[in-house]
C-alpha cells in the first residue's frame, strides 16, 4: 500500500569527535546489530590509521575526496513498459550518492580478508582517495551499465 505523503527526511546529527555529518553516516553504515560504540571505535581507529598513512593528513579531507571518487552520478533502474523490462539510466540524488558511496566502501572493506575491520576500512578509504579500490570499480561498473542503456533514457519517469 502506498503512502499518502513522502517520507519525512530527518537530518542526521554530527558525530561527537569530528563534528561531521558524513562521519556520522559512516559510523551508522559500519554499525552492525545496533552496536554503535563498536562502530565508532572502528571508524575512529581507521581515521587514526589514515592520518598515519597520509603523513599527518586530515582524515576528514581524505574521506571527503574518497567519497567524491566513489559517488555514482547515474544509476540504472528497472522500468516495465508493456511486456518488456528496460534498464533505464536515471540521475542519482546527492543523499543517495553519499549513501551508496559509504555503503560500497564499507561492504568492500568488510570483504577484505586477513585484516581487522578498522584496518580494512582505512585501506579502502585510502584506495578510494587515490582513485582505485573496490568502491571506485563498483562506481565505474554502474556508470558503464548506464552508458550502455542510454538508448532507453526516454523511458525515464
Amino acid at each position: 500500500m502506498s503512502r499518502r505523503h513522502r517520507a519525512e527526511h530527518r537530518p542526521a546529527a554530527p558525530d561527537s569527535r569530528y563534528n561531521s555529518v558524513t562521519v556520522s553516516h559512516l559510523i551508522n553504515t559500519v554499525m552492525w546489530r545496533g552496536k554503535k560504540s563498536v562502530a565508532q571505535r572502528i571508524v575512529y581507529r581507521a581515521f587514526e590509521r589514515l592520518s598515519e598513512k597520509a603523513n599527518k593528513g586530515d582524515p576528514l579531507e581524505i574521506l571527503a575526496k574518497a567519497v567524491d571518487n566513489v559517488k555514482p552520478r547515474v544509476e540504472i533502474k528497472s522500468r516495465r513498459v508493456g511486456g518488456a523490462t528496460y534498464q533505464v539510466p536515471v540521475e542519482v540524488s546527492p543523499e543517495r550518492q553519499l549513501a551508496l558511496a559509504l555503503r560500497w566502501m564499507t561492504r568492500s572493506a568488510d570483504t577484505r580478508k586477513g585484516a581487522s575491520m578498522y584496518m580494512a576500512l582505512a585501506d579502502e578509504i585510502f584506495d578510494a582517495y587515490n582513485g582505485q579500490g573496490s568502491g571506485v570499480r563498483r562506481r565505474d561498473e554502474v556508470h558503464k551499465m548506464a552508458q550502455a542503456n542510454k538508448a532507453f533514457a526516454h523511458l525515464r519517469w
